[in-house]
């Protein structure tokens, strides 16, 4: 929710998706529909698609990713929500580098 969004934007709709689908087996079974009207005006529908269809392999999977390469396997993660995922849950020694920081010298 919060790619290109702010954060007090967010905060109202996260508070209602979670109420809807406090699990990602609820989320992975909610119906399509459902999922796009709790996401209703955050725009970038894309995400919420993307979110269903991760939380649906999660499901099916029977459980969440345990490697970098799993997460990035995901529809809608990308290398830097792997990388800070698979370090922060799983451990891994994973740099997370994001536009604010690319153009840094030291």
């Amino acid at each position: 929710m919060l790619q290109q969004t702010r954060v007090a934007a967010v905060i109202p709709y996260y508070s209602k998706f979670l109420n809807l689908f406090p699990t990602a087996a609820d989320l992975a079974r909610a119906r399509p529909q459902k999922v796009l009207r709790a996401w209703a005006g955050l725009g970038y529908y894309a995400r919420a698609r993307n979110l269903h269809g991760a939380a649906r392999r999660i499901l099916a999977a029977g459980h969440f990713p345990s490697s970098y390469e799993e997460w990035l396997a995901l529809p809608g993660v990308g290398k830097y929500t792997a990388a800070a995922i698979s370090s922060i849950m799983l451990g891994e020694a994973r740099a997370v580098v994001d536009g604010n920081v690319m153009g840094c010298r030291l």
